[in-house]
């Protein structure tokens, strides 16, 4: 039988996963002006990557393909493409964090930066083989996630292992 209070702890911390997501979903649809949605960072990808690092007991592939589909649902995009990007990228964390002796902010700073690049070229890819379209503005957002990645680290650090 579980104790009591490791119940409750997972409790509180499956909440504390949802209501990032959640969070993280709504900043990926706030409205900004044209010039600054093109600098957005991808928050709900970087929640996950932290998920994935951080969590991966309860994070993995079937999250990441849900939350992939929610965001194509939100941003409008074929649906089935982050999705599946998603997946990949949750595939690439979890290989590589088992080579990964310490998981320091420095070692997670390059692994989520690592998913970051790969879920944008794969996003990339798709778009320009189902649309024909390459959106170069995508760039910007990838650039802003990866400097500001640390600032989900820090907001969510208390719920890392």
């Amino acid at each position: 039988m579980a104790h009591p209070n490791s119940e409750h702890a997972t409790g509180l911390l499956l909440i504390a996963i949802i209501l990032s997501f959640v969070v993280a979903s709504s900043l990926n649809v706030y409205p900004l002006s044209p010039n600054m949605a093109t600098l957005r960072p991808m928050a709900l990808i970087m929640v996950l990557i932290f998920w994935l690092l951080f969590q991966p007991r309860y994070v993995g592939i079937f999250t990441a393909f849900t939350i992939g589909l929610i965001a194509d649902l939100l941003m409008d995009t074929r649906l089935g493409q982050q999705a599946f990007a998603a997946v990949v990228v949750a595939l690439i964390i979890k290989i590589t964090s088992i080579y990964i002796r310490e998981l320091n902010t420095a070692s997670a700073w390059l692994i989520a930066t690592l998913g970051l690049v790969v879920f944008q070229l794969i996003l990339w890819i798709l778009q320009l083989i189902t649309q024909n379209i390459f959106v170069a503005q995508s760039g910007l957002s990838l650039l802003m996630s990866i400097i500001s990645w640390p600032l989900v680290l820090l907001a969510l650090r208390k719920f890392a292992h």
